[in-house]
């Protein structure tokens, strides 16, 4: 028998038997972290046949479903007529579809396998949160990435028997027309049955009970969180969070609430503030008076210079800091790294809501460097060569193997919940390969883009920008960049750029000028410098706004259903986000025209 076929009954397999195995693995509580990787290494070794066959299996499961027959694929489960019958899609595309489900219609539209519920996206990137089909697929490919990257976290950081301190939070669900329970994507994984067991298996218990982590208040659960992490602080192997921005949030609040925190320790009776009775009652039954440790913790917070070191202060077995680090978190690593320490920051896996892509199989590289390998059995995917500053389309898409290393490419999905030929709108670049499957560097978000006309500046070039202006702040004593978001308005004649920095402390005139001044001059689009120097887009203008307006924009997103662990800070708010614009615009308290071109 040739390799090719062995290779292929082996993936078949594996892949028919591979919820069974998870089971049988949730039951023993026997997690192997060489066999993990040396599964990963071998579906690695064979990409372009385990993406052949990956379609094969999507298509096979999916082929009677109405989007697909409508589209004339006719059982047909090949890599070419799937091209040619099946056309790029965006989410505007599918609407129609996915809500026909949510409303309730139960025929197979999207998918061969019921529908068991609905995932929100957080709605930071349009403004309004999609929706998404979501069935026991993605909870398996979720505890699939969960352990290739804890099998490669593991091997350069062992970890003993242990919890985990992870600021994770659910979110509100709520029944659509259609029956069907609606919620962010991270609080269908939360609840599942899987999510427990696995996070038992890879050695990454929660602290905090339920309860807090689907509280119904965000400060509530928030200031639990922190406080059974102290609580269980000799236990705690790692600090996460989804984002990177959760867990400063989660740190600043701590500088403000360690003192109270060390009183509920000290007497054991829990914060009035804790008001929530099911947070109440969970976290009472925790918690004992225990004076000493109520007495260390304040020792160790009254000798820390301003908060430096303080995870590995109290928590001193953690080995390292995980969460989601790149694209538009990559801003918040400094003050993460600050609070951090010593300790390192690890980047977790990439994916968005409709589906993971890559795990982060190298956890030493730091977060500015990091890159992360694509599972070539967790869905189908293809790649639209870009060029230029602009992105713009090269040629049609390739497959996974045929990428080339330093091109850059917009992501194509296809998984096994109901999205095919998904254009994700992610840019990544191909920074080289782990055996024949790329290893992806995220670089930004397409669909984010500054235009007045026909200059075009991404996420990216935004980033760069206020890095470059932010160099200027670092000069002046404990200033700092909390946030940032930016704005075309097109309301002025003629339009310009508009940056919202909200700053940790008071900054003299003449260095937010010049702050102003360097970012204008770092766009380097060839569009928009020609339109500055003609007066065709006017100076860029930048914004202070008062000390807790960021906070306030998160509040907005969480009262609308977003889950703290899913929100990202809009980088660029369009003119349609009304209620974060006045937000931003309602809380102003300096602002500066840029005079680089003057």
């Amino acid at each position: 028998m040739s390799i090719l076929v062995v290779i292929i009954n082996k993936f078949h397999f594996c892949c028919k038997h591979s919820h069974l195995q998870l089971k049988m693995l949730e039951k023993k509580g026997n997690f192997n972290m060489e066999r993990v990787i040396q599964e990963f290494d071998e579906v690695t070794r064979n990409a372009s046949i385990v993406q052949r066959e990956t379609l094969k299996m999507i298509l096979e499961e999916n082929g009677d479903t109405e989007y697909l027959q409508g589209l004339g694929l006719g059982g047909r489960t090949d890599i070419e007529s799937f091209r040619a019958c099946v056309p790029l899609v965006t989410h505007h595309d599918l609407e129609p579809y996915i809500q026909r489900i949510v409303d309730g219609d139960t025929a197979p539209i999207l998918t061969g396998k019921p529908v068991t519920s609905i995932s929100l996206s957080s709605g930071t990137t349009q403004g309004k949160p999609k929706y998404l089909v979501f069935n026991e697929e993605l909870v398996h490919n979720t505890m699939q990435i969960y352990r290739v990257s804890y099998a490669f976290r593991n091997r350069e950081f062992p970890i003993e028997n242990g919890k985990a301190l992870q600021f994770i939070y659910g979110s509100k669900q709520f029944k659509t027309n259609g029956g069907l329970t609606a919620t962010t994507a991270t609080t269908n994984v939360y609840r599942s049955h899987q999510f427990k067991s696995t996070m038992l298996d890879i050695q990454s218990q929660c602290t905090s009970p339920d309860e807090v982590i689907f509280g119904s208040d965000f400060q509530q659960s928030l200031y639990c969180h922190l406080l059974c992490g102290l609580l269980y602080a000799d236990q705690v192997q790692f600090v996460s969070a989804t984002f990177a921005h959760s867990l400063v949030v989660a740190f600043q609040s701590f500088e403000k609430d360690w003192e109270e925190l060390c009183r509920d320790i000290k007497t054991g009776v829990l914060s009035s503030r804790i008001t929530n009775p099911s947070i109440r009652n969970a976290v009472s039954a925790i918690l004992r008076p225990d004076p000493e440790l109520a007495d260390s913790i304040y020792r160790k917070c009254e000798g820390l210079s301003n908060w430096y070191g303080v995870i590995p202060e109290l928590w001193t077995n953690a080995k390292y800091v995980y969460g989601i680090m790149t694209g538009s978190m990559e801003h918040y690593t400094r003050k993460l790294g600050h609070y951090a320490g010593r300790l390192p920051l690890v980047c977790a896996e990439y994916g968005s809501s409709e589906g993971w892509i890559a795990a982060n199989v190298d956890p030493l590289t730091p977060p500015d460097s990091a890159n992360f390998v694509v599972l070539p059995d967790i869905g189908f995917f293809e790649f639209i060569p870009l060029r230029g500053s602009d992105n713009c389309a090269l040629s049609e898409p390739i497959g996974l193997t045929e990428v080339q290393v330093g091109e850059e490419y917009e992501i194509i999905m296809t998984t096994f919940a109901g999205l095919y030929r998904y254009r994700l709108g992610d840019v990544v670049r191909v920074e080289g390969f782990y055996n024949s499957t790329p290893r992806l560097k995220f670089i930004c978000r397409g669909n984010l883009i500054l235009s007045i006309n026909i200059d075009k500046n991404t996420e990216k070039d935004l980033q760069l920008a206020v890095d470059e202006a932010t160099k200027l702040l670092s000069a002046e004593k404990k200033l700092d960049l909390l946030d940032f978001t930016s704005h075309a308005d097109m309301a002025s004649d003629p339009g310009h750029y508009v940056i919202f920095w909200e700053l940790n402390t008071d900054a003299k005139d003449e260095v937010l000028q010049n702050c102003c001044d360097c970012m204008d001059r770092t766009f380097i689009d060839a569009g928009y410098v020609g339109s500055r120097k003609i007066g065709t887009i006017g100076p860029l203008e930048l914004r202070v706004v008062e000390r807790g307006t960021f906070r306030k924009v998160l509040y907005h997103y969480l009262s609308r259903g977003t889950s703290v662990g899913q929100f990202k800070t809009p980088r660029c708010v369009g003119p349609s986000n009304k209620v974060v614009l006045e937000i931003l615009n309602g809380h102003v308290i300096k602002r500066f025209s840029s005079m680089a071109y003057d």
